[in-house]
């Protein structure tokens, strides 16, 4: 399950296990395998494997007298299995945005969503003393978001923050801005006396983004 989708000569099982979750909510293994017309202890091994991975979490429920039963759920990683339309709709509100506001009007909200930002980030990152911590610590932040961030040591004391993934490719592609405020976050975020300049850009067809920081000197 590399890429996250069940394959191989079990997946119709596993994903109508999902499904059944999905639709009925927690459910004892023995109502699924008589539902799914396989055996209890097929579907038992199946959701042994999907709680592996991460796609459902199980509670004993009491049941009167005797042991309790075993109800399956799914939780929230199981997502990825079910159709996700946060592109489609990131993408059609920026395009309803900027022809509600207008470019003034899109600038004063990446101006509010920059201004968020920094003040998120600075909290985060803190006062640390040495810049290699305060690059460590937004390369953290930025992980956190889904930028696949690290740390890389460059030349003459510099640091290379990198960022291996972007999350929000598509609607940076449509909104340019989301670009451009993000170098800004970044020096603001870092403080005075320190150059933050982008040397490799997703837009411009590299593999990923980077950024030398350096002190002033």
């Amino acid at each position: 399950m590399k890429d996250g989708k069940y394959k191989g000569a079990h997946w119709e099982t596993r994903r109508a296990i999902l499904g059944k979750l999905k639709r009925r909510g927690a459910l004892a293994s023995s109502v699924m395998a008589q539902e799914l017309g396989v055996s209890s202890m097929a579907v038992r091994q199946h959701l042994q494997e999907l709680e592996e991975s991460g796609d459902v979490c199980s509670r004993n429920v009491p049941q009167g007298k005797g042991r309790p039963t075993k109800f399956w759920e799914l939780t929230q990683a199981s997502n990825r299995h079910f159709p996700d339309r946060h592109r489609d709709l990131a993408l059609d509100l920026i395009a309803s945005i900027s022809e509600a506001l207008g470019p003034e009007g899109m600038e004063r909200l990446l101006d509010t969503r920059e201004k968020q930002q920094v003040a998120a980030y600075r909290e985060r990152v803190g006062e640390a003393s040495e810049l290699k911590e305060r690059v460590q610590a937004l390369a953290a932040i930025r992980s956190e978001e889904g930028y696949m961030a690290e740390v890389e040591a460059g030349e003459e004391g510099a640091f290379y923050l990198v960022e291996n993934h972007c999350p929000v490719c598509d609607a940076a592609r449509t909104c340019t801005g989301l670009c451009a405020t993000e170098l800004s976050v970044f020096r603001q975020t870092l403080g005075d006396g320190v150059d933050v300049d982008r040397t490799e850009h997703l837009m411009d067809g590299a593999r990923r983004c980077a950024y030398r920081v350096a002190a002033r000197k």
